[in-house]
């Protein structure tokens, strides 16, 4: 017999059939559950198990054992036990649904050997609305899609800035990306995702990123600038060389706008005249705080300082309630598309 699900946000009910995961059955009968990357990467797909019990045939990358055993799940991967009711992690956050427009090509610039800037300029339609934090799909003619985080706080006159790691041969970021001149064109699908600030925490934040992870995390807080409303922030900021923090002095500025700011950049590959923190941001913030019990944390990076992270605040009494992740999955742009 079908297990059941219900959603006891919305109400919803619908049945999973044999084999199915909890996202599967959702999407066969129109129910709609977050979701991006599909495979258990990203983390999008959350949920809270309010009844009953899942299980996963691998167990997946964007969770751990203790979220598992407190009724978190990935509705990507987790199929169900029995039947089951459920709330998704953004339930009460209202989403904007993606459109597709054409935007046109303002500026692409360098910030480190390694990241561009791209900055594009949409069209003035008032249904392109977007959270800090969220993400843009470049749509490629026969390529898929590339996925890139907002690096802005509003879409002042429709003008979007996006930061850009080159890959190796890659067909976007080093084919397409070099040769935009203002004025091109880019078909784009904005806004996507989940990743943004949650107001009603009012938790102290500690915010965690890696490379370019950066961009979403500097729209967030860029939201917060003099807002009599912020909680403490800090914020842990992972790079490999002093060089690469492109947006320091940026960061720097912010110290008497944000309540109680602390930026911690946290080297990977430092030399002998770096005088800062070294290592790993996860590591770095677990010394600095070993009771984590009373923050909100916003994670966005590698999938690996991610997971590791996740697993480390949570030793340290982290409630996995207030862990709100991001995840740069390679797959990401084509899977989040499809």
């Amino acid at each position: 017999m079908p297990n059941q699900v219900s959603r006891s946000d919305t109400g919803e009910t619908f049945e999973i059939a044999d084999g199915e995961s909890i996202l599967e059955a959702a999407l066969r009968v129109g129910v709609r559950l977050p979701h991006e990357c599909t495979f258990g990467g990203c983390g999008t797909c959350r949920i809270k198990v309010q009844q009953g019990a899942v299980h996963y045939d691998e167990f997946p990358m964007a969770l751990t054992e203790d979220e598992h055993e407190q009724g978190f799940a990935l509705a990507c991967q987790a199929k169900p036990l029995s039947d089951l009711v459920i709330e998704p992690a953004t339930a009460g956050l209202e989403f904007a649904d993606p459109v597709n427009v054409t935007a046109q090509v303002v500026a692409v610039d360098a910030l480190t050997r390694g990241i561009a800037r791209l900055r594009l300029q949409l069209p003035s339609l008032p249904e392109v609305a977007y959270r800090p934090g969220q993400y843009m799909n470049i749509l490629l003619p026969d390529e898929g899609a590339r996925s890139f985080s907002m690096a802005c706080a509003t879409m002042w006159d429709n003008m979007v800035d996006f930061h850009i790691r080159r890959i190796s041969n890659g067909y976007f970021t080093e084919g397409i990306l070099n040769s935009l001149r203002p004025g091109d064109s880019l078909d784009i699908e904005v806004p996507h995702g989940t990743f943004c600030y949650h107001a009603d925490d009012w938790r102290p934040m500690i915010l965690a990123a890696t490379g370019t992870g950066i961009a979403p995390i500097k729209a967030i807080l860029e939201s917060l600038l003099d807002n009599d409303d912020c909680p403490p922030v800090s914020l842990y900021w992972g790079m490999q060389t002093e060089c690469d923090l492109y947006l320091r002095d940026e960061i720097e500025s912010w110290r008497d706008r944000l309540c109680e700011f602390e930026f911690v950049p946290v080297l990977s590959r430092a030399d002998d005249g770096w005088t800062g923190r070294r290592g790993y941001v996860q590591d770095e913030i677990v010394k600095d705080y070993p009771d984590l019990s009373e923050h909100a944390f916003y994670l966005c990076g590698s999938p690996e300082m991610i997971q590791q992270a996740r697993t480390a605040f949570l030793a340290n009494g982290a409630d996995p309630a207030f862990i709100y992740a991001d995840s740069f999955t390679f797959q990401h742009a084509v899977l989040s598309a499809a």
